[in-house]
C-alpha cells in the first residue's frame, strides 16, 4: 500500500499571496475586472453585473502572476470559496488569495484539497476578526494535508473531475433548456409568430391576435402570500417542520434540487396560510444591486414539493404568488421576460444599498396581452418536454453532487482507495 505524506500548502506552491489592499481607479468602460472572494463560485471566476472594471493601464499596476496552475481562495469576509484561474482578464482584491501549484503536484488534486470541507472548516476556525473574518496568508501557507504520489493524485482527481464535468454539463444543458423556453414564450406571446396568419386587432393598446385581451398582471394572481422564518429548533408552538426557500436557493431550485435550503420550525397556523403548492411562483423581494434588480423568481412544481416532504415555505424576504389554474408556467416566463427587460427596477424602493420590490404596485401597473386558456394549454404542452428534461437533469445533478461530496473527503484522506470504487 502506498504511503501518503504530509505537506503544507507552502510545500506544494511556487507563490502564495493576495490581491490589492486598497481601491483601484474604476472605469465603467474598462476591459479588466476587479475580482474579490465573492466572485469565486463553484470552481470558477464569476463575473457579475456589479463587478467593477478598470482600464488596462490601471490593471498593469496591480496584476499578479496568475497562470494555468493558479487556484484562488476567498480569505476575507466570505471564507473558503474556491476557483481555478482560466485566463480571465482580472486583478485581485485583498479577499482573494492566489497560489500557483508546483509542477510536482497534480493541479486538480490540490484544488480538491482546498475545495474540501475539512480545509474550509480549518481556515475558518483560525480566522481572526469579529465583524469581518480574515484568514492570514501565513495560515494559508501552513495548512497541512496528506497526499499520495502524483500518479495517485491524478487518479483521485480524475474520479472527482469526471463527476464535476457531468454536473457542469447538466447545468449547461438546463441553462439552454431555460433559454429555449424563454425563446418560445417570446415567439408565441410577444411576436405572435404562430398566429401571424390569423386575424389581429389594432387599438390604443397595440396589436394583438383577435380574442386576446390586455390585463394587468394581477389578473392572473389569485393570492399573494407572505413568507416566514420561524425558529432553528422546535420551541413552544413553533413545532411545524418545514423547508424554507431563500433567494440564495433559487439557482439550485431552478435545477430541480433542494441545494442547501434550511429546515425551520414555524407555527402550524402560519404553515397552513403560507405553505407552497404546485404552480406557485416565489419572488425574491429584497436585495438586488445597482445592476441587478430584485424580483428573481422560481416556479414550484409537484415533484419538488414531494422532494421536500410536502413541507415548503419561503422566507420573509420573498413572497409567493398563487396563479390562476393553467397559467403558472405562462406567468413564470412572462415575469422572467419582464425581469430580463429590467422592468423590476421601476418598482424598487429602499436605501442604504438594500432594495425592496413593491410587488403589489408591479402587478397592478404592468399590463400584458393575455391569450385564451386553450392557447396557453397548447403552449404548456409544447414546453413540458423541455421542463421534464430539465427536472430530470436537476435530480441527477443533486445525486451527483451528493456522491461527489461523499467521496471527496474519503478519497482525499486515503480512507477510500481507487480500487475500492465500482466506477
Amino acid at each position: 500500500m502506498e504511503k501518503w505524506k504530509e505537506y503544507q500548502l507552502k510545500d506544494v506552491t511556487t507563490i502564495l499571496g493576495d490581491g490589492l489592499h486598497g481601491t483601484p481607479k474604476y472605469d465603467e468602460n474598462g476591459t479588466v475586472f476587479f475580482i474579490n472572494g465573492n466572485n469565486l463560485v463553484d470552481g470558477k471566476i464569476e463575473i457579475k453585473g456589479s463587478t467593477k472594471r478598470v482600464a488596462e493601464d490601471e490593471a498593469k499596476k496591480y496584476r499578479k502572476n496568475l497562470n494555468h496552475r493558479t487556484i484562488l481562495v476567498s480569505i476575507n469576509g466570505t471564507i473558503g470559496n474556491v476557483a481555478k484561474y482560466d485566463g480571465e482578464a482580472c486583478i485581485l482584491g485583498k479577499s482573494a488569495c492566489y497560489f500557483n501549484v508546483a509542477e510536482d503536484f497534480d493541479l486538480n488534486f490540490i484544488y480538491y484539497v482546498v475545495a474540501s470541507q475539512q480545509f474550509k472548516s480549518s481556515i475558518t476556525h483560525l480566522a481572526t476578526g469579529t465583524t469581518i473574518k480574515n484568514v492570514s496568508l501565513e495560515t494559508m501557507r501552513n495548512y497541512s494535508f496528506l497526499a499520495p504520489s502524483k500518479d495517485e493524485q491524478k487518479r483521485i482527481s480524475g474520479i472527482l473531475s469526471s463527476l464535476d464535468a457531468k454536473i457542469e454539463l447538466n447545468r449547461r444543458i438546463n441553462d439552454n433548456l431555460e433559454q429555449q423556453a424563454q425563446a418560445l414564450f417570446k415567439s408565441w406571446f410577444v411576436d405572435f409568430e404562430p398566429f401571424k396568419d390569423g386575424e389581429f386587432v389594432d387599438d390604443d393598446y397595440g396589436r394583438r391576435p383577435y380574442g386576446w385581451h390586455i390585463e394587468p398582471l394581477e389578473y392572473l394572481v389569485k393570492k399573494v402570500k407572505a413568507g416566514d422564518w420561524g425558529k432553528d429548533e422546535p420551541i413552544g408552538n413553533y413545532t411545524r417542520r418545514t423547508f424554507c426557500m431563500r433567494g440564495a436557493d433559487f439557482p439550485d431550485i431552478k435545477e430541480g434540487n433542494k441545494g442547501k435550503m434550511p429546515i425551520r420550525y414555524i407555527l402550524e397556523k402560519n404553515f397552513l396560510e403560507k405553505s407552497l403548492c404546485e404552480g406557485n411562483v416565489v419572488v425574491e423581494i429584497s436585495g438586488g444591486s445597482p445592476t441587478q434588480s430584485t424580483g428573481r423568481i422560481v416556479l414550484v412544481d409537484k415533484a419538488f414539493i414531494e422532494d421536500c416532504d410536502d413541507a415548503l415555505i419561503c422566507t420573509n424576504f420573498c413572497k409567493s404568488l398563487e396563479i390562476k389554474e393553467g397559467f403558472s408556467l405562462f406567468f413564470y416566463l412572462l415575469w422572467q421576460y419582464l425581469y430580463d427587460k429590467k422592468v423590476m427596477f421601476i418598482y424598487e424602493n429602499g436605501s442604504n444599498g438594500l432594495k425592496n420590490l413593491n410587488i403589489n404596485s408591479l402587478i397592478e401597473r404592468e399590463w400584458f396581452v393575455i391569450p385564451p386558456k386553450e392557447v396557453v394549454s397548447k403552449f404548456n404542452f409544447v414546453v413540458s418536454n423541455l421542463l421534464s428534461t430539465k427536472q430530470s437533469n436537476g435530480i441527477e445533478v443533486s445525486h451527483l453532487t451528493s456522491l461527489r461530496d461523499t467521496l471527496l473527503p474519503k478519497l482525499m484522506s486515503g480512507e477510500l482507495k481507487i480500487n475500492e470504487l465500482n466506477f
